[in-house]
């Protein structure tokens, strides 16, 4: 059976019910949505279908459930795990254009957003009212709530202001049966069971988000910038760790090493200290002098830990300068290799050191560079693992190493992920974090929401809970390329 059989008999129904010019057919165009931002795995899906409003993401899944075809929701498409990476058999439910503010309501500290909306034109159209919206992934000028919702991405501020998690207060769900269902709204903390908490970092597995109420900060009375050059990153790791252990609570604080400085300055000539072998980021927000206090004990801080350059900050445009080579670090390194794996795990803070040194002999051993960019004020690892696809054997080694990155954040008690999910990417490392009972755990609550398995199939929970295969790191090909759902390139 092709792809494109069990998909036929619903076209005529989609037609009548969302529109013929709502329906992606040709190959070609159908092409534009292979993959998400982890490029090895693609996937043609054999229809798309462009979703303008709830009701035609209702019809759409109501349709698949009753023909038991799988569906899977697409966003911006600029995860980095394969989570919307489509079923070869299924639809892809495509959500870009529902991308309206349906209301900023200023005097509650709330947005309500269609899943379409880029996480930064939320701040845009809250700055005019004093507010901003928290969370900021790198990719926030592209990236939609509905895939922040999905992965509960953080970015450079989470250390402060916390995750997506910490910032939804309300969802509307189409759920895997075509229900619409509306859980919390705009009160800080409904009453029941936290089934907010269980659909957001679900990765698209318990239902498809049609609207998100969002929690908005009020705008600080002042925001100060840093930038301090270290001769290499253990020393710039000790200075994160006198900063946390003497109390301050920084909004942000960014490390990048000496080789993701080099393609940012290739890149977008961001023009950081030259020499440096590492670079912290910090960067303190609220009250005029709370944030001078600790801005001056910052400072102190990085110079006795050896910045031999620390530069702040004294305008606006200064602080843009400063960040945009930490902004632009994941596209950068396209600089310095045609292919990357983009890493997520997590490590405690007083681990970063010793996992970075380690980091490090991994890629003098497999001939395999890692460019590191992290939130290295929660942990949270960026490891950027430089390949060439065309070169034999280079895929699997950086494969390889990205899986042995993963097995050095879990040897020191951290996570396989901070804000990028599973997806694809890490279903075998699952089994190696959750025991036998977790994974069962969370597939209970899957079939609950999903009983016919056809919500994002393949995705977030690992494949030998499936397929019979001990747990652990894959020998052979991905089980999902195997069966015929993915390609890998």
């Amino acid at each position: 059976m092709t792809p494109q059989e069990p998909i036929a008999p619903l076209l005529a129904r989609l037609r009548s019910r969302v529109g013929s010019d709502q329906l992606v057919t040709d190959p070609i165009e159908l092409a534009t949505y292979e993959c998400d931002g982890l490029a090895q795995y693609r996937v043609v899906p054999p229809l798309a279908v462009l979703a303008r409003s709830r009701e035609d993401v209702r019809a759409v899944v109501a349709e698949c459930a009753a023909a038991g075809v799988p569906f899977v929701a697409r966003g911006a498409g600029t995860g980095l795990s394969g989570g919307s990476v489509p079923a070869a058999a299924g639809v892809l439910v495509v959500l870009a254009t529902m991308r309206d503010v349906l209301e900023l309501d200023a005097a509650n500290q709330r947005a309500v957003l269609q899943p379409g909306v880029t996480n930064l034109d939320v701040t845009r159209a809250a700055a005019p009212h004093g507010y901003y919206y928290a969370p900021d992934p790198s990719s926030q000028q592209v990236c939609s709530i509905g895939g922040n919702v999905a992965e509960n991405s953080g970015g450079a501020h989470c250390f402060k202001h916390g995750f997506t998690t910490n910032h939804v207060t309300g969802l509307e769900v189409v759920t895997p049966d075509g229900e619409v269902v509306e859980i919390g709204g705009k009160a800080a903390d409904p009453p029941g069971y936290d089934l907010l908490g269980a659909l957001v970092g679900s990765e698209g597995t318990l239902g498809i988000v049609t609207k998100a109420t969002v929690r908005l900060v009020r705008a600080p009375e002042v925001v100060q910038t840093i930038l301090a050059a270290f001769g290499d990153i253990e020393t710039a790791g000790a200075a994160v760790s006198q900063i946390i252990a003497a109390g301050l609570v920084p909004a942000a604080i960014e490390m990048m090493d000496a080789l993701a400085i080099t393609a940012a300055e290739l890149a977008v000539g961001c023009n950081y200290p030259e020499g440096a072998g590492a670079v912290l980021i910090v960067e303190l927000d609220g009250p005029i002098a709370e944030v001078a206090e600790g801005l001056a004990e910052v400072e102190r801080h990085c110079s006795e830990s050896g910045a031999f350059e620390i530069r702040r900050a004294l305008d606006d445009s200064e602080r843009a300068r400063i960040w945009v080579g930490r902004k632009s670090a994941f596209a950068a390194v396209g600089r310095l290799s045609p292919d990357y794996i983009v890493q997520d795990g997590v490590v405690p803070r007083t681990a970063l050191g010793e996992v970075l040194g380690d980091i490090t002999t991994l890629s003098a051993e497999t001939g395999i560079r890692v460019a590191n960019v992290f939130h290295a004020g929660d942990g949270n690892l960026h490891p950027l693992v430089l390949f060439d696809a065309k070169v034999d054997g280079q895929l699997e080694r950086a494969e390889e190493v990205s899986a042995r990155i993963l097995d050095l954040c879990l040897a020191h008690g951290g996570s396989i992920t901070g804000e990028h999910g599973v997806g694809i990417d890490k279903l075998d490392a699952m089994s190696k974090m959750f025991s036998d009972d977790d994974v069962e755990t969370m597939l209970d609550l899957r079939r609950a929401f999903d009983p016919e398995g056809l919500c994002n199939p393949g995705k977030l929970l690992p494949a030998p809970r499936l397929c019979g295969e001990s747990p652990g790191r894959r020998k052979g090909a991905h089980p999902l390329v195997e069966s015929g759902l993915a390609e890998l390139f």
